[in-house]
């Protein structure tokens, strides 16, 4: 590997990240012409055809695709050589993966800005990226590097993490307006009455997929994050859990409501993630510093 394959590796993640080479023009700020002939430079190192461009638009190849992976993994690789030298040095610098779940800032409880703004003023020659992922992905991602620091819902012992709690958050059980427990009385719903109604899940291991096994409760849609659970109970078709937090504008314009949220409910302790082996930078562990300190 020279330091031109590096170069163009970084520039056909961007291209893929932005969409095309139209797209990727203003992020790289090089024209499409440098960029085709980079593209074009990789898949004659690599023997490889790794997307097709032209009027139907841009897509990778399969080839492209697990490119595009070890890629990822090749400059996260890269990346947490420098923060290693960085530290032998005792500076902070380089830049940080952060990455987190969705609809995680509406939670009054996370105080992820605080945290924020308390590493900006530590370490401000670091360059911090945000990233917002699935629970899955968070957690794939610090084990492979990708991520520096991961913050999520806990839902089983994680032993290849170095983990510390931060906030809370509560799920309760929604319908729609149109849903057939929208406008009647359901103090007294039982878990067991609850079955005879479709549910919409998430479609991976969390807490909500271990609810809904436990339950016993009827998935008849699936979901991969909070935004499609709560357009599938804004059909009126389903229920499901959301935070409560991000279903309240739903609830204020009358959208959907709680059904028995008394009863229906379950908490989620979100944590910060790092992974235990190799030893994390000194960036990531100033930022799990600065966010316990935060939710302190």
């Amino acid at each position: 590997m020279s330091d031109m394959d590096l170069r163009l590796l970084r520039v056909f993640k961007a291209m893929v990240e932005c969409g095309g080479m139209a797209s990727a023009e203003r992020e790289l700020n090089i024209g499409i012409s440098t960029i085709s002939r980079h593209i074009k430079d990789l898949e004659t190192r690599l023997g490889l055809t790794l997307c097709r461009r032209g009027r139907a638009g841009f897509a990778l190849t399969a080839e492209g695709r697990g490119i595009y992976e070890q890629t990822l993994r090749l400059l996260a690789s890269v990346e947490a050589f420098r923060s290693s030298v960085d530290d032998l040095h005792g500076r902070l610098g380089g830049e940080l993966n952060v990455a987190f779940v969705d609809k995680t800032a509406t939670n009054p409880r996370a105080r992820l800005g605080d945290a924020i703004a308390r590493f900006s003023e530590a370490a401000p020659d670091v360059v911090l990226n945000l990233h917002v992922a699935s629970l899955v992905a968070v957690e794939q991602g610090v084990i492979d590097g990708r991520f520096h620091v991961g913050i999520a819902p806990v839902y089983r012992p994680a032993r290849s993490f170095l983990g510390c709690d931060l906030f809370d958050e509560t799920m309760l059980l929604y319908s729609g307006n149109g849903h057939p427990l929208f406008d009647t009385p359901n103090d007294k719903l039982t878990w067991r009455q609850l079955r005879g109604h479709r549910f919409a899940g998430l479609g991976y291991n969390s807490p909500n997929m271990e609810l809904a096994h436990r339950a016993s409760l009827s998935r008849k849609a699936t979901g991969f994050d909070q935004e499609a659970i709560a357009t599938l109970i804004l059909s009126g078709a389903y229920l499901g859990f959301l935070p409560d937090h991000y279903a309240a504008s739903f609830e204020s314009q009358g959208l959907m409501r709680a059904v028995a949220p008394a009863r229906f409910r379950y908490a989620c302790r979100f944590v910060a993630l790092l992974r235990r082996s190799p030893e994390p930078s000194r960036a990531a562990l100033l930022f799990r510093d600065c966010l316990v300190a935060a939710h302190r």
